[in-house]
């Protein structure tokens, strides 16, 4: 009888360790995932979607889409995780990024590297076996863009903002690579969207965090410039040209007047928050600013592909 108990109580315990085992694992796992930044990865993906609609002749091949939106999101996530890899001495120093995997000591730096180059090599032969050489190509520019002259800019100067809205605007035109195997003036048009969208989107973010960003030495314009007259320029030049570009489709024969009316109303409505921004410059304004943008930009994106009769007809 004691030999029967002392059997159950060793399943017991063993049962119980592999129930640790199997939640640190998965535990291990959700940081690893965290490290590639999915909120973003999300925009990217729908960004690339889009291209590739627009990007598409006489027919839709959900293989080569798939193929695009799965190495496009594993270039991103090696992107992100070299970037926090590159930046895991500044997010110690900043209260919004201290609790990421590296500097929290979740994950050490170097398996971060290692994950972070092997997803990026993955994403990458994805794109050029499975879509073309192009995609592949834009791919590559987009993530060296990124780690190697955005993000070393982003402790040098405030015209990181603008530089790193160039390779934020690449996806639509990798996913309109991949369907096409070139670029028209209907994806440049695409990229134009992204480009201006993220003027208000991360100047809004660098008010909000500016303390952070100047206790890590980020050189945003929101820290060099803290009463923020050059910012709330940016906010209300950039939106207006945000709006003049979402127009653009309609007479490029790429969307309809649906679209039309609705990307107007969702322009004026960000460039409302814009303004509330420039008359108070405060945490609260930039909040409701960045919240505004992150809504604008998947209904503008539904729209103009609900409302593209190339794509429907």
């Amino acid at each position: 009888m004691q030999s029967f108990l002392r059997s159950k109580q060793t399943a017991v315990d063993l049962l119980g360790q592999a129930d640790e085992f199997g939640s640190s694992g998965v535990s291990i796992l959700r940081e690893y995932f965290q490290l590639t930044k999915p909120r973003i990865e999300l925009l990217i993906v729908i960004s690339t979607a889009v291209g590739y609609c627009f990007g598409i002749g006489s027919s839709f091949r959900i293989s080569t889409l798939l193929n695009a939106l799965m190495g496009t999101a594993l270039m991103a996530a090696g992107s992100a995780t070299l970037n926090q890899w590159y930046e895991r001495d500044i997010d110690k120093k900043m209260n919004r990024t201290q609790a990421r995997p590296i500097p929290a000591g979740i994950i050490p730096a170097h398996h971060a590297l290692i994950f972070g180059v092997l997803v990026s090599v993955l994403g990458f032969a994805e794109l050029l076996v499975f879509t073309n050489y192009l995609a592949a190509l834009l791919s590559f520019a987009t993530s060296f863009g990124y780690l190697f002259i955005y993000t070393p800019l982003k402790q040098k100067s405030p015209v990181c903002t603008t530089i790193g809205a160039i390779p934020g605007a690449m996806p639509p035109l990798i996913g309109f690579a991949a369907a096409s195997g070139h670029l028209t003036v209907d994806a440049w048009i695409l990229f134009g969207i992204l480009f201006f969208w993220q003027f208000p989107h991360f100047h809004a973010i660098a008010r909000m965090y500016r303390e952070d960003y100047a206790r890590g030495g980020v050189k945003m314009l929101a820290v060099v410039d803290p009463e923020g007259r050059l910012v709330r320029r940016q906010i209300i030049v950039n939106t207006l040209l945000l709006i003049a570009v979402t127009l653009t489709p309609t007479f490029a024969h790429m969307a309809g007047r649906v679209y039309f009316g609705g990307a107007f109303l969702l322009g004026l409505g960000l460039l409302y928050f814009g303004v509330q921004v420039c008359k108070e410059y405060s945490f609260k304004r930039a909040r409701q600013l960045l919240l505004a943008s992150v809504i604008y930009m998947p209904l503008l994106f539904a729209l103009l592909v609900f409302d593209n009769p190339r794509f429907w007809f």
